[in-house]
């Protein structure tokens, strides 16, 4: 299966089963770039947020416009910081952004559940590795590549490059059948 991509300066189509890694500054403005790949020639989508609460993600959803009909959240900010949980239909949660195993269940989850073009979103690996430790986010994001590949599905993680040292950069770089390079001054690159 291949899936339309809607990112400057990358290939125009993606076969199923490839991971993207998004490489931007701490202040850089990924929103769009994410939003852009949610939207874009997809059936249903799971976005994995590690930096914002769900009600954070729909609010970004409905400002770039996307069918929020098609989402499926893993909150994993809510449990931990007390906050209230809505019981939603589309609203998973987990308890902390180091619950790496259940991340990855949950992932699995959604990509055997539901049917089509499936896309997800990993906002973000850097701070999964805050919350948890860096080798254990490595083998998290190798499960989460086998499973996108198992179901025919695509996904883009997030890293910030002024985070981590250049070794981690390339470590998590060699993952990735593509890399998509936000600058600060908002120039995307593609190296695939």
């Amino acid at each position: 299966m291949e899936y339309r991509l809607a990112i400057e300066n990358a290939p125009s189509t993606i076969p199923g089963g490839t991971g993207l890694l998004l490489l931007h500054p701490s202040i850089g403005e990924t929103d769009r770039i994410d939003t852009d790949f949610l939207k874009t020639d997809t059936d249903r989508f799971l976005v994995i947020s590690t930096r914002t609460t769900a009600r954070e993600v729909e609010q970004k959803l409905e400002h770039y416009d996307v069918d929020e009909s098609r989402a499926v959240l893993l909150d994993t900010l809510s449990v931990e910081r007390g906050y209230s949980r809505r019981k939603q239909e589309n609203v998973h949660y987990v308890s902390a952004p180091d619950d790496v195993d259940a991340i990855v269940d949950k992932t699995r989850e959604f990509l055997e559940s539901h049917d089509g073009k499936l896309r997800i979103s990993v906002d973000s690996l850097t701070e999964m590795a805050y919350y948890a430790d860096e080798d254990r986010v490595y083998e998290a994001t190798e499960e989460l590549l086998s499973l996108l590949e198992a179901n025919d599905a695509v996904g883009l993680f997030h890293l910030s490059k002024e985070v981590h040292d250049e070794a981690t950069l390339d470590r998590f770089r060699a993952l990735f059948d593509g890399v998509v390079d936000l600058d600060v001054d908002g120039t995307v690159t593609y190296e695939g």
